[in-house]
């Protein structure tokens, strides 16, 4: 097993959390996101993550590091590039929105943190750092052009198709490993 993966293994271990035979690594130094299937590499991804610093603190813009999994899966039946609201379909493709800003696209991965303290509930200072409450998700994007470089507030941006077919690999409780 890769010695990377060992220490999230071990960080399982010591939240006495069961390490989940998928898990999403993504890596913010360099905009990617691998995919693991019991320790061995399926695909890698280029995504796009925070224009601002990373962060665990609401509000803060910035993409949560730590270990998290996915909480919630939404979308699987809609059409590639349809826009959400609220997490609701809108019913439009993202080329039919005047909006040119980041638009969450195709599928949603809603992300829950594990860490209590960290990235799960209220910071030992009393600062919201919960991942769930901040609305954190993988997503498609109508941005596909920005995707390798940091350009959400938050959120882990990847092209449509590819997040489409990441959707159907993966299951609520599967992990994700957000670090430098």
């Amino acid at each position: 097993m890769d010695k990377n993966l060992e220490s999230i293994t071990k960080t399982c271990l010591q939240l006495g959390i069961k390490p989940a035979d998928r898990l999403l690594w993504v890596r913010l130094s360099n905009q990617t996101m691998q995919f693991y299937r019991t320790g061995e590499l399926i695909r890698a991804y280029a995504v796009s993550t925070s224009l601002k610093p990373p962060s665990n603190v609401q509000d803060s813009l910035g993409t949560p590091r730590g270990l998290h999994e996915i909480a919630e899966r939404i979308g699987g039946e809609q059409p590639a590039g349809m826009v959400f609201k609220g997490r609701q379909p809108t019913g439009k493709h993202f080329s039919e929105h005047a909006d040119n800003g980041n638009l969450i696209t195709s599928r949603i991965l809603w992300l829950r943190g594990l860490e209590a303290g960290v990235n799960a509930g209220v910071s030992a200072i009393g600062e919201v750092v919960d991942t769930y409450r901040r609305y954190i998700y993988i997503h498609g994007t109508n941005r596909e052009d920005r995707i390798g470089h940091p350009h959400s507030a938050g959120c882990m941006l990847m092209t449509n198709q590819e997040i489409i077919a990441l959707y159907d690999e993966v299951r609520v409780g599967d992990q994700v490993w957000i670090a430098d």
